[in-house]
């Protein structure tokens, strides 16, 4: 069994099946098939006794498993802000596996550290950060948000002589928590893993578009955590940055922001007013998985503290060989982790500025096409459409959801479902990069179908 481990026609059967797959991603299924979702029942059984053909186990899982597989690397893919993959990105991820390395100390893998200080300054010359910016390469955004949060956590209860690991909660100083109606509720969730309890939170009103209404900000002071967003996950809105950071650094209040998509739209010149003012925050939680198109499981958190950041994260043991190099367990939860950065570091250095810039810009082109054909076909959009989210009603909310199912069962496109303003809503997200006109065109086309299908019950 060893010696078929090591035999390399397993990785050249996975190549072909891997190949094989994206040849068909322009014209497969968008969401599979209920047969191919039935199929998948045949993964059910007990755990074999005997060890197996390797050749076997990548044949079924081929065969079964991708049928099931929902195409979110094609063009007409609009749900859940799921981004598409760049080529260049996934090659790098492929060779990163094989590489294997564990990115917890620069003694375990000195490549990892050299492209994560490198990516690092990247991140900060793109989206206007200060020298003093960190990053920490973690798993997604929501665990972005729980670093920064705890950073802010940590620094405030230390500036009020309260050491937060030594200490623990019981007699703190108390920690307060101002954050937007519209947040995504991942904020909540890494809230409410951080001990600050949910029902503690201070909300503030937000407007038409769901961005937060600074007239409705209570007083901040160095007690407050603010909590802003980049890019509201239904309409794509932007809180005003600049008025409301002026106001909590005056009152020495920590500003994060969630940008898990929208924090790049400060790398596009065409779309970066959107982000004027975030600079003077204090974190940041971003995705590279959503908007940049790297691979699955790539987030990064920003901090501007680094010893806030890297004390609320700290780690110890006497077998840990620390470094005067950058050792990545500093800026993460976790000790053990896979160079996520390798994939990231690719995208950028094939992009550089003015392709990142195209990449951005380009989801909004083509969600201002999407709302304007469907306008023109009488669907009515309920947003501004100021980077790439549409949200889209028919006459009534029945008819909305009726038109959503049948255009979920399609195959030809997918777009997930929300509540706005009290209204049922379609939901477009358009961040792929494979994503044309053409494939917005036909899109258009199938929700035309799937309203006259509604309609006709």
């Amino acid at each position: 069994m060893l010696q078929e481990m090591k035999d390399l026609a397993i990785l050249n059967q996975a190549r072909r099946y891997a190949f094989d797959y994206l040849d068909s991603v322009p014209e497969r299924n968008v969401y599979p098939t209920d047969t191919a979702i039935q199929n998948l029942d045949a993964f059910e059984e007990e755990m074999p006794g005997e060890s197996g053909a390797a050749s076997e186990v990548l044949r079924q899982l081929d065969k079964i498993g991708s049928p099931g597989t929902v195409t979110h690397t094609g063009g007409r893919y609009f749900g859940f802000v799921t981004g598409g993959v760049l080529p260049v990105s996934l090659a790098s991820r492929w060779l990163a596996d094989v590489w294997d390395q564990n990115t917890a100390l620069y003694v375990m893998s000195p490549v990892s550290p050299k492209l994560e200080e490198i990516t690092e300054a990247w991140l900060r010359d793109l989206l206007g950060f200060s020298d003093s910016v960190v990053a920490g390469f973690v798993s997604g955004s929501s665990m972005a948000l729980f670093c920064g949060l705890a950073a802010a956590r940590y620094r405030l209860l230390k500036n009020q002589n309260w050491d937060i690991n030594q200490k623990g909660f019981m007699g703190a100083p108390k920690v307060r928590i101002v954050t937007g109606r519209q947040i995504h509720g991942s904020v909540i969730k890494a809230i409410a893993l951080l001990g600050f309890g949910i029902e503690t939170i201070e909300w503030v009103d937000c407007d038409a578009q769901g961005r937060i209404i600074p007239s409705r900000t209570p007083d901040l002071d160095e007690h407050t955590i603010l909590i802003l967003q980049a890019g509201n996950v239904n309409s794509g809105s932007f809180d005003p940055f600049d008025g409301i950071c002026n106001k909590a650094n005056a009152a020495n209040a920590w500003v994060h922001i969630d940008g898990a998509f929208g924090l790049w739209a400060a790398g596009s010149k065409r779309l970066n007013h959107l982000t004027k003012g975030m600079e003077k925050a204090h974190s940041w939680s971003v995705d590279g998985h959503k908007t940049l198109n790297t691979p699955y499981d790539n987030g990064i958190v920003l901090c501007s503290d680094r010893e806030a950041l890297v004390q609320s994260l700290q780690a110890s043991g006497s077998y840990l060989s620390f470094s005067e190099q950058r050792d990545g367990m500093l800026y993460t939860p976790e000790m053990s982790r896979r160079s996520r950065v390798i994939e990231l570091w690719a995208a950028l250095k094939y992009l550089g500025k003015k392709g990142v810039d195209e990449l951005v810009y380009g989801f909004h082109e083509r969600a201002v096409q999407m709302a304007v054909e469907l306008q023109a076909e009488e669907f009515r959009i309920l947003n501004d459409v100021v980077f790439n989210q549409v949200l889209v009603s028919c006459e009534t909310d029945d008819a909305t959801r009726r038109t959503l199912t049948h255009l979920q069962h399609s195959g030809e496109c997918w777009a997930g479902e929300a509540e706005w303003n009290g209204k049922a809503v379609i939901r477009i997200s358009v961040c792929s990069w494979a994503t044309t006109k053409e494939d917005i065109t036909r899109s258009v086309r199938e929700f035309v179908r799937a309203r006259k299908c509604a309609l006709q019950g």
